[in-house]
């Protein structure tokens, strides 16, 4: 053995040896502090993406969620920088209002809306349709938390028969919705006065004129579906709808929730003659599916 090897072991002996006790030499390293965190920074932090590829996490709400109302435009939208980074791949668990299935089957019910509903609901005797033309729907779901729910709808009743078909091949299909349920006249006159910009409620029905129009939407009519809003975003120019999802009007990077040309999605409307908002040229509302394709 070399001097220069007698010298190495009789280092490691010193190292690992201390007090008559054998020890294990392992490497060291200096710990690095984690940094100090403060309560929005902890609310708006990405989530940590698992290493498996099911890609079946879930992030829950931040407390800050519809809370925080944006300063308005001279368009009457909120004015939104950047989406908050939790918002950038939103998975959030869905809220139930109604009695989850108890079986992981798709079922639905057709029927005219209650009055109870209806009370809630943005329908007014002033809307372009009659309470009596509107049917209520419950239909099963699959929400980003991968557990399936039940969500509520009111459409037109000429229509209630192909939409439940529709949303059917979407839970054939597992396609993730976070909410579906009846807009409220107390949310629509806070997104018009207080817009928060982080809205996602799957629906149909809403009494309203059209976005930057002044006729009404087919929504008034119960003839159009938005689904996952925030997931698939209205963008004109520079104005984006919610306001701060301008991070998924990237359509390169594909997210649970989203649409695309070709999709389950867009396959079932297809097959009921509906249009979407995808196709559009002048603007892109990927979130609407209408009758008229309008």
């Amino acid at each position: 053995m070399t001097r220069v090897a007698h010298v190495a072991l009789a280092l490691l002996v010193t190292v690992a040896c201390t007090q008559g006790k054998e020890t294990v030499a392992i490497p060291r390293s200096t710990p690095t502090p984690a940094p100090s965190v403060s309560p929005t920074q902890e609310d708006e932090r990405e989530p940590r993406e698992r290493e498996d590829t099911s890609d079946r996490w879930v992030t829950a709400r931040p407390s800050w969620l519809g809370k925080r109302v944006l300063p308005k435009g001279p368009s009457g939208f909120g004015v939104a920088g950047e989406t908050p980074p939790i918002l950038r791949n939103r998975r959030f668990p869905t809220i139930d209002i109604l009695p989850a299935p108890k079986r992981e089957r798709f079922a639905a019910t057709i029927g005219p809306v209650p009055r109870s509903v209806l009370a809630r609901s943005t329908w007014r005797p002033r809307c372009p349709v009659a309470e009596s033309d509107l049917s209520y729907l419950t239909m099963t779901f699959w929400g980003l938390d991968h557990e399936a729910h039940t969500g509520e709808m009111i459409v037109h009743a000429s229509v209630a028969e192909e939409i439940t078909g529709v949303f059917e091949a979407l839970f054939h299909a597992r396609f993730r919705i976070e909410e579906m349920r009846v807009v409220t006249l107390k949310e629509q006159r806070r997104w018009r006065t207080a817009p928060t910009g982080d809205t996602n409620v799957t629906s149909s029905f809403e009494c309203r004129k059209a976005t930057l129009g002044s006729s009404w939407s087919e929504h008034s009519y119960g003839l159009a579906i938005d689904m996952n809003p925030f997931h698939n975003p209205y963008l004109r120019g520079d104005l984006v709808g919610p306001e701060l999802a301008r991070a998924y009007t990237d359509r390169t990077w594909e997210r649970p929730g989203m649409i695309f040309e070709g999709d389950a999605v867009t396959r079932a409307f297809d097959a009921i003659g509906w249009g979407w908002g995808g196709r559009w040229s002048s603007l892109k509302d990927w979130m609407h599916f209408s009758q008229s394709g309008h």
